[in-house]
């Protein structure tokens, strides 16, 4: 086991030290490239790799560019504020995020603490100030990575162990078992995994496998250690190594699930990937109403993960996998589909599509970048900007109506959008020929 993160960063590329990559934020240009320039980033640890307008511009640097910090202004043009920052997370869990305002608002910036929210500071602010700042912010980093690769070592508790092993692996347990679930519910307050026995907990498995460049299984114990920090900020959880796997149960209301299933194993792919440079592939099973069914989520794991034709690192969702099979150009299709017929829609997202055809967002996500080569917010702004183009030169509607029509609320996020799209205002194209 590696025993610092320093380590861990030189076994990946050769080097002793990385820069730790940054998103410069700010809709005043003056101010963003003061920050820019002015800083020594390399001097302190870091290396901006983009600069943003707006929000928007913001979220989709954020996808793009990947960065381990997005400094930003809390009040920003089209995504400001708390959204951008829930945005942010849900692309890209393991971003952290400071906060750069005039506003001295910390209520306001509280409640966005669960969105990774790392920093927050108040402008005025000089040079020296900054850096300092952003010295503190690179210790809080280096104290992530740190315990994301040495880990919170847990004690083994046999108790649990004993009880839930046999639930997991052994196939001949009877499934939908309404009083051995109360039962089994009553044993896990008595382990303390939960803190009383409630019919609302739902349960689900999740098997993870860490792989090197060569493919190898290099799956240890100690990684347990690594993954339980990041699963515990949004479900109980006891997670086992066995058979050269981490076998997690993962316990939550449904709408825990709902919410919060997505992010969270993303956020464990995302961070084996930046801080230990390794392969992290993930199955999850369905989610069953009863600790009685939780074998059948163990096999529904490890179903979607031998489902795999490549070792490629991601999160593989049993449901994702039996509904269409291989029958993935249809999931992109419907995506398309919908694009095409309900792009006028503001409230459209990556999210709300991946709910109208049952799969995961990142499952989706991959399979469009693969089959189209464009990402699904490319292909929405290019449906957008194609029709509003249409209606510019074919009709005597104002802008803001065309605006409207093309699914944007904001005017002026419309002309931006459109402006950066097609490289001229919506006013030169509507006088323009052809």
């Amino acid at each position: 086991m590696l025993n610092s993160v320093n380590d861990v960063l030189k076994e990946r590329d050769g080097r002793e030290k990385e820069l730790y990559t940054v998103v410069v934020a700010d809709d005043e240009e003056e101010i963003r490239k003061a920050i820019i320039q002015r800083v020594k980033w390399e001097e302190i640890g870091f290396q901006v790799v983009g600069e943003a307008e707006n929000g928007a511009e913001a979220i989709e640097l954020v996808e793009r560019l990947e960065p381990d910090l997005l400094l930003t202004d809390i009040k920003m043009p089209f995504v400001s504020g708390i959204e951008l920052a829930r945005q942010v997370r849900e692309i890209r869990p393991t971003t952290q995020i400071a906060y750069l305002s005039g506003f001295d608002d910390f209520t306001y910036a509280q409640h966005a603490i669960q969105y990774n929210i790392i920093s927050y500071m108040l402008k005025p602010i000089s040079t020296a100030e900054l850096t300092d700042e952003l010295k503190k912010i690179k210790e809080k980093i280096d104290e992530k990575f740190e315990q994301f690769v040495n880990g919170i070592k847990e004690k083994n508790d046999n108790k649990s162990m004993s009880m839930l092993l046999p639930l997991i692996f052994d196939e001949h347990q009877k499934e939908d078992d309404k009083q051995r679930d109360h039962l089994l519910l009553n044993k896990l307050v008595e382990c303390e995994i939960i803190p009383k026995a409630s019919s609302e907990y739902r349960f689900s498995i999740m098997a993870t496998y860490l792989f090197d460049e060569t493919d190898t299984n290099v799956t240890e114990e100690t990684y347990v250690n690594s993954i339980n920090p990041i699963l515990e900020k949004y479900f109980r959880r006891v997670t086992f190594f066995v058979n050269e796997k981490m076998i997690t149960l993962l316990i939550g209301t449904k709408g825990t699930f709902e919410k919060y299933i997505y992010i969270a194993t993303e956020e464990i792919v995302q961070s084996v990937s930046r801080i230990m440079g390794k392969k992290c592939i993930i199955g999850v099973g369905k989610v069953e109403e009863g600790l009685s069914n939780i074998h059948r989520a163990y096999m529904d794991a490890m179903k979607a993960i031998k489902s795999l034709k490549e070792m490629k690192s991601g999160v593989y969702f049993i449901s994702d996998i039996e509904r269409y099979k291989n029958s993935t150009t249809l999931i992109v299709e419907q995506a398309l589909d919908i694009i095409e017929n309900d792009y006028m829609n503001p409230d459209i997202s990556l999210g709300s599509v991946s709910a109208q055809i049952a799969v995961s967002p990142n499952y989706l996500s991959a399979l469009i970048k693969k089959e189209t080569g464009n990402t699904f917010i490319e292909l929405l702004v290019e449906k957008r900007i194609k029709v509003a183009k249409e209606l510019l030169r074919g009709t005597n509607k104002k802008i803001r109506e065309i605006a409207e029509e093309c699914g944007y609320n904001d005017q002026h996020y419309f002309s931006y959008c459109f402006k950066k799209y097609t490289g001229i205002s919506p006013n030169k194209c509507r006088n323009s020929e052809g």
